[in-house]
Formats: C-alpha cells, sequence, structure tokens
C-alpha cells in the first residue's frame, strides 16, 4: 500500500503555518535511528551521575509517564532540514527549564579551610601568640601573614583519621535518634556526664570499639556538637574575642580579639545547608524560631551573649550569616576601665559622687564604644540597699544588689504582635514599682518619653544611646520615632560620649567627653552644657574642666565648701587607685570596697593608708583589717553606752 504521507496537504494547512518539504523515507529514517540513540546516550549519561553521587531515587510510574512526553521530539521537528539533533536536544532543555534565575547571578566565593587539620598555614607566617582553651584540648594561635601584613586567627582541633570521622559519623546519628528525651530537659550540671554515659552506652550496644585516644577525640567532638556551638565552640571559649560574625557560607568567619582587632579566622560553613542547620540550631538554643517566614532573629543565648541572625537569601543575598556579641562571664568593672585608660581615677570619682547623688545619665557613643560597659561598671556605685529595676530586650546588665529586678522584653523591644510585652510596657510597670534606680539597656522608641517623665518626676535613671556627641543626643531625642519636647531634656543631668579610636596603632575605647547638661535659654531655647572632663589625644589624658554643676548641689546638700566637696572627689579617686594599684579588679571585690565606703568612710580610708601595697590577697588584708576595725568600733561604742 502507498505511504501515508507525514506531512498534511498544502489545502488543508493553515493559511499562517509554514510548508516543510518532505524528506526522502530513508534519510528520515536515519535521522530517527540517530535521535533515538542521543536520547539513549543522554539519558545513560544522566543515569550515571545519579547513580555516582548515590541520589537516584525510585519514580513512580506516574511520574515516569509524565515526564516521557518531555523525552519526544515533535515529528515536525525532526524532519525540518534547518533543525539539527543537537539544536533540538538544546531546545527539549530549554523546555524543561521550570524557573529561571532573575537578576545577576550571586558569585560565591572560594572554599576556605574549615580546621588547621585541612589545610596549614604558609611556613613564612609568624606565629604572635599561642594559648589553650576548653581546657587544653583545643588552641588558638595567632599568625601574621607577611604579603598582607594582616593578621590570621588559626583555630587547632584534634585530628581525626578516616575512620575516626567514620565511627563520629555514626554515633552521632545514633545518638541523635537513641537519647530518651531532649538535652535541655537534663541539668546543665548535669548535661555533659549524661551524653558521655549514654554515648558509652550506644557503643556497647552496638559494639563500636576504638582506641582511648580516638575515643578521647570523639568524645570531645560529641560534646562540641551536642553541648556547645559545633565549629566556633573554641572561638566561644576564648576569653579575649568580643564578636563573631559569620557573613555567608564559604566565607571566613571573622572575630573581634581584644588585643588584635577585627581578624580573619580559618573557621567557615563550606555549604548553604550546613550554615542554615548551625543558625536554627542557634536559634533553638535560644528557644526561639528562624525561618522563611520569619529570617531575622534578635535573641540571647543561654551563656547570655547577644545573637542577631538571618535565615537563608530572604533578606541576606549571600546567605545565612549570624553575629555574636559574646557576654563577659566576669563583668568589666570600673577598676577595669580606670586601668584600660578608658577613664581615669578622677572621673570614675565623679561618676561615682553622681550615682550617690541621683544624678541622671545617658551613655552615648557608637556601635562597640563601650556604653553598656560602662553603665554597668558605674552601677556598681549604687548604694547596696536601694532599690533597682533594669528593663532590656537582650540581658547585659550584671549587678551585684540584692534588691534588683531584672527585666526583660518579651518577643522584641516594640511589641508589634498580641502577646509581646516591650519596653515601653516594662518601664511603665516599673514605675509603679517605687525603684530608686531605673537602668533602661537602650531608647530607641515611645518607652523614651517615659523615662524622661520619670527622670522629671526624680526617679535617677541611666540610658544607653547611638550618637557621638551633645548635639546629636538632642536631635535624636527631639525627633521622630522619640519626639522628647525640648522642656523635658533638661531633666537628664549628665551626658557621657564613647569613641572607639587608635592610639599608638592599637585600637581603644575612651570617653571622650563628660558633658552636664544645665539649663534651657530663655531666649534661644538652646540647651545650655558644661564640660566636665574632656579627653586630650595628644597626651592620652584627661582633662578637669574646673566646675561642674554637681558640685554645687552637693555643697547645697551637704552645707560643704567646694574645696570640701573636691576633698571627697580626691578621697574616692585614692580608693579607685589603690584597687588599680594592688589588682583588686574582680565584680564582687570591688563591690566590697565600695559597700565598706558607704559603710564606714573613714575606717575604709585607714585601711588603704596603711596597706599602700598588699603582698598576697588585697581583699584578704582589707577584709582582716575591715572586721578588726568594725570590732573596735562596737567595744569602743560599748564602753561609752
Amino acid at each position: 500500500p502507498p505511504e501515508t504521507p507525514l506531512i498534511p496537504p498544502e489545502k488543508e494547512r493553515a493559511p499562517s503555518e509554514k510548508v516543510t518539504p518532505p524528506l526522502e523515507v530513508e534519510e528520515r529514517k536515519e535521522v530517527e535511528k540517530q535521535k533515538e540513540e542521543e536520547i539513549e546516550v543522554e539519558v545513560s549519561r544522566e543515569k550515571k551521575e545519579e547513580e555516582g553521587k548515590g541520589e537516584l531515587k525510585k519514580r513512580p510510574e506516574e511520574a515516569l509517564e509524565r515526564k516521557a512526553p518531555e523525552r519526544r521530539l515533535s515529528i515536525k521537528t525532526i524532519f525540518s532540514p534547518l533543525t539539527t539533533i543537537t539544536e533540538s536536544i538544546r531546545k527539549r532543555k530549554r523546555r524543561t527549564t521550570a524557573l529561571e534565575e532573575v537578576g545577576p547571578p550571586l558569585v560565591k566565593p572560594k572554599r576556605v579551610p574549615r580546621t588547621l587539620k585541612e589545610e596549614l598555614p604558609p611556613a613564612d607566617w609568624r606565629v604572635l601568640k599561642e594559648y589553650e582553651v576548653r581546657g587544653g584540648v583545643a588552641m588558638i594561635r595567632i599568625y601574621l601573614d607577611p604579603e598582607t601584613s594582616n593578621y590570621i586567627y588559626w583555630v587547632i582541633e584534634p585530628p581525626l583519621s578516616d575512620v575516626e570521622k567514620d565511627n563520629l559519623k555514626r554515633l552521632k546519628d545514633l545518638l541523635q535518634v537513641s537519647l530518651p528525651y531532649s538535652l535541655e530537659a537534663v541539668e546543665e550540671e548535669r548535661r555533659e556526664k549524661f551524653l558521655l554515659d549514654h554515648l558509652d552506652k550506644v557503643m556497647e550496644d552496638y559494639r563500636i570499639k576504638m582506641s582511648e585516644n580516638s575515643l578521647e577525640k570523639v568524645r570531645y567532638y560529641i560534646v562540641r556538637d551536642f553541648l556547645g556551638f559545633n565549629k566556633i565552640d573554641p572561638i566561644m571559649h576564648d576569653p579575649h574575642v568580643e564578636d563573631i560574625s559569620c557573613d555567608g557560607p564559604g566565607i571566613p568567619i571573622y572575630l573581634y580579639h581584644r588585643d588584635y582587632g577585627s581578624i580573619k579566622t580559618n573557621v567557615a560553613f563550606p555549604t548553604d545547608e550546613e550554615l542554615d542547620g548551625f543558625v536554627v540550631s542557634l536559634a533553638q538554643k535560644c528557644r526561639k524560631t528562624i525561618s522563611v517566614a520569619n529570617p531575622i532573629l534578635d535573641a540571647t543565648l543561654p551563656n547570655g551573649s547577644r545573637l542577631n541572625a538571618t535565615y537563608g537569601r530572604e533578606v541576606t543575598t549571600r546567605g545565612s550569616s549570624f553575629t555574636i556579641r559574646k557576654f563577659r562571664e566576669e563583668p568589666l568593672t570600673v577598676v577595669d576601665l580606670v586601668e584600660n585608660n578608658t577613664m581615669s581615677a578622677d572621673m570614675a570619682a565623679h561618676f561615682w559622687l553622681a550615682v550617690q547623688y541621683g544624678e541622671s545619665m545617658i551613655f552615648a557613643g557608637g556601635t562597640a564604644s563601650g556604653k553598656t560597659s560602662t553603665m554597668n561598671a558605674i552601677s556598681i556605685f549604687i548604694p547596696p540597699s536601694s532599690k533597682i529595676i533594669s528593663i532590656e530586650d537582650t540581658r547585659e546588665v550584671n549587678l551585684p544588689h540584692e534588691n534588683w529586678i531584672a527585666g526583660i522584653t518579651r518577643g522584641g523591644a516594640e511589641a508589634e504582635r498580641p502577646g509581646d510585652i516591650g519596653m515601653y510596657d516594662l518601664l511603665r510597670a516599673a514605675l509603679r514599682q517605687r525603684p530608686e534606680y531605673v537602668i533602661v539597656g537602650e531608647v530607641r522608641g515611645k518607652e523614651t518619653m517615659t523615662m524622661f517623665q520619670a527622670m522629671a518626676t526624680g526617679h535617677t535613671t541611666y540610658s544607653t544611646m547611638h550618637a557621638d556627641s551633645v548635639k546629636s543626643i538632642v536631635y535624636r531625642l527631639e525627633n521622630p520615632p522619640i519626639g522628647i519636647p525640648r522642656v523635658l531634656i533638661q531633666a537628664l543631668n549628665l551626658v557621657a560620649i564613647h569613641k572607639q579610636l587608635k592610639v599608638k596603632e592599637k585600637r581603644v575605647r575612651r570617653i571622650t567627653e563628660l558633658v552636664e547638661i544645665i539649663d534651657i535659654e530663655p531666649t534661644t531655647l538652646e540647651i545650655v552644657t558644661n564640660q566636665v572632663f574632656r579627653w586630650n589625644p595628644r597626651t592620652d589624658t584627661f582633662v578637669y574642666g574646673g566646675h561642674s554643676n554637681l558640685y554645687e548641689k552637693i555643697m547645697d546638700m551637704e552645707d560643704l565648701s567646694r574645696d570640701e566637696v573636691l576633698e571627697e572627689r580626691d578621697r574616692r579617686a585614692e580608693i579607685i587607685s589603690w584597687m588599680v594599684k594592688n589588682g583588686v579588679r574582680k565584680f564582687w571585690d570591688v563591690a566590697r570596697v565600695v559597700g565598706e565606703y558607704y559603710e564606714d568612710p573613714h575606717r575604709t580610708l585607714s585601711i588603704i593608708e596603711k596597706n599602700p601595697e598588699v603582698e598576697g590577697n588585697p581583699l584578704e588584708v582589707f577584709e582582716r583589717a575591715a572586721e578588726k576595725g568594725r570590732k573596735e568600733h562596737l567595744k569602743a561604742k560599748s564602753v561609752a553606752a
């Protein structure tokens, strides 16, 4: 029978359809055969690639049937003399593409070594500093790259062999499915022992054996990953590190070192999946969630460190990121600030008087300039029996006082969702509790109006603010979103301006100005200020301006002369200098000396004068002398009675 033509007659075509001349039957069959072979080769290659990666998955028959038409080419395409087999395959691939990338493609950075055991530093790098962390299990080295003159922070952890890596992975998988309940349910002091005991049980049940040396290394990584902070755990245990930041997958983690400033590390999360999982685990440690729907997290870690994280590429195009501002287990004291020359002993004594006599203060400066550290340090001068209420969105204030209520927001500082409790709500509640001192972590919204009203009604208030001068503070306070009337700003007494600077090629923090808010000029409505202390950059010292409104206030309240007030300031400066000289730096030790001065100033000064330089533990000497003086005082009082 005659062969049925594959191309319809011209009369049956649509007028707009182009007529393609038919090919010879043999040529057509050859083209079909080549095409089928090409498709078979391509399918075979794709299957081999999937099998090599271990990702070949069984598909339902319905899915195969749906995908089958995508592998066929139209008759018109095959019989078109202007279309080659390669072009047909390319077109088919384009048709199977479901999504197209919008915008310029993101360039991923080159992979960096995750730990020292993967890649050693060049031999010409010089070791500047070396010390142990985590009880000597891990080590930190600070290198200097001679080519770039940059510092490199190098983390050294116990190296694992391939067998040890396999055992570690298997044990981690077994622990995840066999732990009877969450580790969070176990008391913090018992968590590590509970985890290691369960590890021993799993190894016994599954008959996993290894040498003692290998077992110690595996235990380290199990504790690090289940209870610690994974790859950044050694960094979190480094007392010299202040901030840790990760900008995305494959990018080295950066940190801020107290001695070397901002430096790069040899630690990184190489893939999106690994970094996304770590960010989620950080959120879980804070008992919060982070996801594509809510990709920004601001929280506090269990150890008190501040966490800000983003998830995926929703709001940060380079991938997930996080920044951790570490919480000091031993807070900085005034003695530390004087020793670091952040302030002078005379300035510290001035703060002491300002706290005792109820001056409201704002500590202003840029990011990481030391605002909160100073506020927390001078709060130690608050009399021991005073009632204190602190209000924060992330926990930073740490005080030795018993009569202290530590308030923290729920759900964010602004309380945008139902059930959230913001700083404004906490501040309103605090004013109903008759506090003597109110400490607000940072003012940025409507709670500022309530805070200034509290100042105006006699509540001593301390807070921090991002500003670099008194003018910028006034500008921020007067304009939205705060909107404080200028007449209310005069309720503020003292402003301390903090800056992070470079002195002799070393990054330092200084209180550059200590300024009093005096009054408002009635005609021009300008705020009248007085600079009590200023920092001299040439000599890196602090200069007294010669006058203070605080001293005038004390003169009126205590009926003292100016010289007597200055003598009192000098006595307190002498006590602070004695603590600096003898190394009384710990938080509770400083609080003990300050409390003793409030109890009996003359006895405290007598102890310091008799023991200018102490050998051994200075606080023990101080307490013995204080106890002896207390007994003598009671004896004399009894005899007099």
